[in-house]
């Protein structure tokens, strides 16, 4: 443990022990306070006057173990992604006629849209995760960011093909995108991915990235009340903007979502690959968001 907050209240560490033989274990863990790096002393370590722990247990599935932790539910991740990404299609079929289009057959590319866009969220982390491409493809992850970017790509090669509007096609997705990925972040906090920083502060929720369990920064809750505002802020321009139909609605979201993330970043936990990557990422979309805007409202 590094970085201890003071007064962040009770903090839970998770550790897993890899490559063990199959069976019943007795285990002991015992509290150490350890030298400070650049003592020579080999005396041996003083104990900071906490309980030492015994349990029993069988060693279990490694990918199974690794998804398991205090304040951490096992599947809740896929349980609300799919939750999600079914609301997702609902909303997307009801709103479908608002923009002249027929449900079913945008429905029927959107399933498919959403499968490669499950592939592309994986290559996406992987490129932006070297570690965790060098360990194992089975090492959990997956980025929202190439969601989108792949299953965004594939309507638009769809809508073209099918003879579909594609402006049309992506802003009719719009709403039901990001309900997807409101509900989705939800399932983020639950399984303890995309965690945010500890902190003492009051507004902290206790939360675990599966080895550390401490008051952190609810980024993932900030990020889906962002992506719940969006579902709102589109439903409403579909109904009022001469634009929509354009594109320009999946444009103005979208951009605000890249925004709002990047600001996030920093909030998060994990640290980012790239230098210059998120102030580049934040411009670009600050721009394009700024266009989008003027053309959605003044059409």
């Amino acid at each position: 443990m590094h970085d201890v907050i003071p007064g962040s209240g009770w903090v839970s560490v998770t550790t897993r022990v890899p490559g063990t033989a199959p069976g019943r274990w007795d285990v002991t863990a015992t509290p150490l306070a350890g030298l400070p790096e650049d003592s020579v002393k080999r005396s041996a370590p003083k104990r900071p006057g906490l309980l030492r722990g015994v349990a029993s247990g069988r060693t279990g599935f490694g990918m199974l173990v690794d998804a398991v932790a205090p304040g951490v539910w096992a599947g809740s991740w896929s349980v609300l992604v799919l939750l999600g990404f079914v609301l997702g299609l609902v909303l997307q079929a009801t709103v479908a006629s608002v923009v002249g289009l027929a449900w079913p057959r945008l429905t029927a590319v959107t399933v498919l849209a959403g499968a490669l866009g499950l592939v592309g969220a994986k290559a996406y982390y992987l490129l932006t995760h070297p570690i965790e491409r060098r360990r194992s493809l089975r090492t959990p992850g997956m980025s929202v960011q190439g969601f989108v970017i792949v299953a965004l790509a594939t309507l638009t090669v769809s809508g073209l093909v099918l003879g579909m509007p594609v402006g049309a096609v992506l802003d009719a997705t719009a709403p039901g995108l990001f309900l997807g990925m409101s509900v989705g972040r939800l399932g983020c906090l639950f399984a303890g991915c995309c965690v945010g920083r500890p902190t003492a502060s009051r507004w902290g929720l206790w939360s675990s990235d599966r080895h550390l369990g401490v008051r952190r920064i609810p980024v993932q809750l900030m990020e889906s009340a962002l992506c719940a505002s969006l579902v709102g802020f589109s439903l409403v321009a579909l109904r009022t903007s001469a634009a929509s139909g354009s594109g320009v609605v999946l444009v103005v979201c979208f951009s605000a979502y890249l925004v709002g993330r990047q600001l996030l970043f920093p909030l998060r936990a994990m640290a980012r690959v790239t230098r210059h990557g998120r102030m580049v990422t934040l411009v670009i979309a600050s721009l394009v968001l700024a266009v989008a805007l003027v053309r959605l409202l003044w059409a």
